[in-house]
Formats: C-alpha cells, structure tokens, sequence
C-alpha cells in the first residue's frame, strides 16, 4: 500500500484561507466525511482535540499532522489542506502553520495503514518537499509530487543494519504520528552531520526498523526520544540519553551533538517500574514521580467516593439530636453514604499500593497496598509486661502513614530482588508469587506495625495545631493553599496543595469533617479558568478570535472545578496569566476563610456546593477572586490590533 492508496484529491484542498486552527480542522474533517473515511464527525473531531490536549500535531516549520485513532473511522484516511497565509495551530515554534494533514485510523483490525502514514510522516520532514507541495497548483499534481517523493524515499532501498554511531527509539502515546516524525528527524539530521543513525519506531503497529544486539553493542550512544515506557534491559552499560519526544523532533542536531561529545550517562538497567527513567534522574524527581504514581491512581476513589459522601449529606435532613448520623439519617442517604465510603476506604491502601509499584513493578503492588491498608486501620505491636500485644484498630497514620508504607513497600521488594537475584534459574518463576508477596507482606506489616503509633500521634498533633490556629493563621493557610492551586494548574504545586487538604476532611479517628482548608482549595482551583472566561469575554480587545472562542469554554471548566482549562492560555503567556491567577485564586482563598466556609467533599465545583458551609459566602469568594484575577490580567494584557 502507497501513501497515494489512502490521499485521494478529492480529499485536498488548496490555498484555503480558515480563521483559525479550529476552522481548519473542520475543514479536514468535513473532507474525511465526504471520502467516506468517517461515520461520525463528532466522535472523531472529539478524537482529534484528545490528541491535541495531550501535545499540539503542529510541530512547526508550517507544518501540522493531526490525527485520532477511534471508532468514528471507518477505513484508513489521509486529507490535506494549504493555507499559503498561514494559520496559528499552537505550533511548537509559534510560527503560523501553512500545510495539514489529516490522519484517520480505524480501532483495531489491520494496521497496514499504519506504515503508510509512517512513511508520510517521514517525508514531511524534507523542507524541500513540503515547499513543493505549497507550490503545487491542483489536486492532481500534489499528488504527483507526493508520489515522485515517496517512490525517490522507499523505492526498494534498505537501510544497512551494520555501523551506526547513534541509535535512537522514538515512541509517543498514540504512536501514529510524532514517534514516526521523531525518528525521520535524527535520521535526516545524522545524515546531515555526517553520523549514521538508525532509529527505532515504537508506533501503534508494534516495534518497527528494530535495533539488533550487534548494533547495539557497537553503537557510540542510544537516543531515547519517548513519552512512553520503552524496553531499556538491553541498553544496559551503554550511554544513554533521554528526552521527550517533541525534542528528538525540534532538536535532532542538540541531540547527535551530545552523544557524539560522551557528555551522556551510562544506563545501569535494575528493571524498575519505570525502566527509561530511572538514570540520570535526580533523587527528588524520582521521588516525585513514585508519589505521582500513587496520588494519580488514587484520585478516582477519591472523587468517586468523595462526590458520593457529598451527595449524602445534600440528601440528609439534618437533626441536632443525631448530629453523629448526619449523612445516613435517612434510607438514601444511607445508600450514597455506603457507596461512597467503600470507595474512599480504598484510598490509602491505592495509594501506597501504586507508590510501592511504581518502585518495585508489579511485586511491590501487594506489598503496598498491605501496608497502606494497615495504616488505615492504625494497627499496631507492643511490648507489655514481657508480652507481645498487637492492637488490630487504632490511631489511624492517615495519608502520612500510607506515603511511608508506599515507600517503604516499594523498597522492600527492591531489597528482596537483590537479595535473591542469585538464585538459580529454575527458581525464577518463584519469586513473584511466593518469595516477595510473603516475606515483601510480612515485612512492610512488622515496619508498619511498629511506627504506626508514632506516626498517628504526629498526624494528631498536626490536625490538633491546625484546629487550634488563630483566625489570622488560618487565613494565611487558606491564602497559600488557594494560590498554590495557580501555579502550575494541575501541576505537582497543585497537586501538593489539593493533597494537603483532602487530607483535613478527615479527623485523628477517620472521621468525616466539614474542612475550611479543602474548602479554600476548591474555590483556587475553580478561580483560574474563570479569570480567563470573564477577561475573554468582558474585554475582549485584549484576545484573538480564538482565544475567545476558546475562553467560553473556560466557563464550564472553571465551575466544574477543573483547574487545567486556563492552562493553554498560561503556557501562551506565562508572565501575565499565571501571577494574575495566583493573586486572585489567593483573594478567594483569604475570603473564603474570613467568612467560615467549609466543605466535606473533595471535588465537584459546583456540583458539591449543596455541602459548603456558608454557600453565599463561598459564592462571594468565588465571584470576587475571579474579578480581581481577570482586572489584573486584562490590565497587563495590551490590545490587540487585528483581531
């Protein structure tokens, strides 16, 4: 199959003039429909902006390749579009974007397509031909000069599998588009300089151009260029440099020079969870990411569970006299109570569970998950009168005590690993389910027995000074908090701060609390988005057309307490967004603690704002935060004069 099997011209459109980036996709899409690639545009536009959230198709030098890979797609499809005065696609050299094509790949079935559309991606890194097609007068000689390219780039020549300086894999999350481009893009830089590279391509059809043992072995240095885990075992001993994908596409030569300079690490391979990231990273980033492992995981339990417990308490009558039972006094209430709280019980168990796999890979799950669980239940081991006393229930470590038990898991199956990697062969097949779920289990449960104690009463002192702050402490805590959720948007900073005060709705016992603190996290979470909605639309001389457009969304996402709508506009002007977000998410935060508003749930915005404690006041730190942040933004923002 060719690539001219899959672009027809009546899926090309020349010198199109489309207002924005969106108006251009449609364009595309609206031309994958008429060829009859497509059965549902939506589905497969929903598709196409899925791709675009997790990094932007347009990787500049004018050119842009989006693409999805979903159930709308009823064949394999390729369209195209010139926009000869460019557009603005997000392209990752900010430049305007002037050639498109449009990828559409079915769910399942063949992937023969797929090194079709690795061969286009390959040729679009030749400036020559793209300026070619940019010149092309119709349809039919753009696809000439796509079929003379391909025929002159893969008519029957092999690459030499012996002899190459650099090695490099290439791999992105949806492997159709980026890993493919990644690889032509060292290949045609190396050539360039004068080195021969070989790259392998982890793309959605499986490993392709795959390195061999004897290249490896002679190669100065391996390239990893990847946003997803990647075999590492057998570069073990080899230089090894690792960067993102998007680098390999937008700095091949900065990578080829590096290697070739020795200024690389050597990769010690230890079959760790995270394989490719492991080396060269310093211990607080490793640290990071194990904790992000187990906070990601643990999310969906907590705002599953936490929404449920929320809803509740909206559906309870409160009675002075059962105050304890609040939230299961009446028969629904109780199912939602029941529902919810099984899935929050899950939390620490989750997440220490997914911090020791992060670790140790899959050994360490059990052994976490042990640990965590008995650091809910506050279990405990000591010595009376001579005797050994173990106490099944106690003061709960709370999140403090799971973080520990993760860690402490993780590195327990990384000990027994080495401790019994001597072993003989025939025994392997042992290890992972008899020798580490046993002796892994029996020793994070000794270590967590022991500190539990210890660790609860500091979790109690911590929740008891919290309790006890002054009313001027207290608001600069809900200050800090609020503004932290600004930061970086869905970054570690906020994840810290939201962290933080899922904690406080618990008290020393695992009890359920109304908390101020996760109260003023939600409202400076919710601000960021709605700073740019009201800016976008009150003063919308400071904003292109799409920006507008975009920013009404900004609305939703903002009441739906999703801090990341405002990170597109942050990343585009970080030096005027993100201060003007912090200071009003900070505004909300201090108001919303001067006027005693609380919350019991963990997410949901709007949603949950049936269980804030003092709704109008909450309301009121909402709506001022967000003024006060979209004033300042407008106010630094200049006009725009083409709008």
């Amino acid at each position: 199959m060719r690539i001219t099997d899959l672009l027809k011209k009546e899926g090309i459109l020349l010198n199109v003039s489309p207002a924005s980036r969106d108006e251009a996709y449609d364009i595309l899409i609206d031309l994958q429909a008429k060829l009859g690639n497509i059965s549902d545009k939506e589905e497969y536009k929903r598709g196409i902006f899925e791709r675009e959230a997790q990094c932007t198709t347009a990787i500049g030098e004018g050119l842009a390749i989006p693409h999805a890979k979903n159930k709308a797609v009823k064949k394999p499809g390729l369209v195209a579009i010139t926009v000869p005065g460019g557009v603005d696609c997000n392209s990752m050299d900010q430049a305007p974007t002037n050639l498109i094509f449009m990828i559409a790949a079915p769910e399942g079935g063949s992937d023969i397509h797929l090194e079709v559309l690795a061969n286009l991606n390959k040729i679009l890194m030749d400036p020559t031909f793209r300026a070619k097609l940019l010149a092309a007068k119709n349809p039919e000689e753009f696809m000439k000069i796509v079929d003379q390219k391909e025929t002159e780039k893969f008519g029957g020549q092999k690459m030499e599998n012996t002899g190459f300086r650099i090695l490099a894999v290439t791999a992105c999350p949806t492997g159709i588009a980026h890993t493919f481009m990644a690889a032509e893009a060292l290949e045609l830089k190396g050539k360039e300089l004068g080195y021969a590279l070989k790259a392998e391509t982890n793309g959605s059809g499986g490993a392709q151009n795959v390195l061999t043992k004897e290249e490896i072995a002679k190669a100065d240095g391996i390239i990893i260029a990847a946003d997803k885990n990647v075999e590492m075992a057998r570069f073990d001993g080899k230089k090894v440099l690792k960067v993102k994908v998007s680098d390999g596409i937008s700095k091949p030569q900065e990578l080829i020079e590096k290697v070739i300079s020795g200024n690389v690490p050597v990769y010690h391979h230890e079959g760790g969870a995270e394989e490719e990231s492991g080396q060269g990273e310093g211990v607080g980033r490793q640290i990071y990411k194990h904790l992000m492992n187990g906070v990601s995981n643990m999310l969906p339990f907590v705002i599953g569970g936490g929404i449920l417990i929320a809803l509740a308490f909206l559906l309870d009558v409160f009675d002075p006299n059962k105050a304890s039972s609040f939230g299961s006094g009446t028969p629904i209430a109780a199912l939602f109570m029941t529902i919810g709280g099984t899935a929050f019980s899950f939390m620490l168990p989750v997440l220490a569970g997914y911090i020791a796999m992060s670790i140790a890979d899959r050994p360490g799950l059990a052994v976490g998950f042990v640990g965590g669980m008995l650091a809910k239940l506050g279990a405990s081991i000591s010595f009376s009168g001579g005797a050994l006393v173990v106490v099944k229930e106690g003061v709960s470590p709370g999140f403090l005590g799971a973080l520990i038990a993760g860690f402490v898991g993780g590195f327990i199956v990384l000990g027994l690993k080495k401790l019994f990697s001597k072993m003989p062969k025939s025994l392997e097949g042992i290890k992972p389910v008899l020798i580490y779920p046993v002796a892994g289990i029996f020793l994070v449960g000794i270590v967590m027995l022991f500190i539990n104690p210890y660790v609860g009463n500091i979790n109690t002192a911590m929740t008891n000074g919290l309790n006890t702050l002054g009313s001027g402490n207290m608001i600069l805590l809900g200050i800090v908090v609020a503004g932290m959720m600004s930061v970086d948007m869905g970054g570690p900073i906020n994840k810290a701060a939201y962290v933080f005060g899922t904690a406080t709705l618990f008290d020393a016992a695992g009890g359920s609390v109304a908390s101020p603190i996760m109260a003023a996290v939600m409202v400076g979470g919710m601000v960021p988005p709605l700073v740019i909605a009201l800016s976008t639309t009150f003063f919308r001389n400071k904003w292109t057309k799409q920006q507008r457009e975009a920013g009404f969304v900004n609305y939703i996402m903002g009441l739906c307490f999703i801090s990341e709508g405002a990170i597109p506009f942050a990343a585009a002007d970080p030096i005027r967004v993100i201060p003007s977000c912090i200071i009003g998410s900070a505004v909300a935060g201090a108001i919303s603690v001067i006027m005693n508003c609380t919350l019991r749930a963990p997410h949901g915005g709007v949603f949950v704002f049936g269980v804030v404690g003092n709704t109008l006041g909450y309301v009121v730190a909402l709506l001022v935060g967000s003024v006060v942040g979209a004033i300042i933004l407008t106010t630094l923002k200049k006009p725009i004069k083409n709008m």
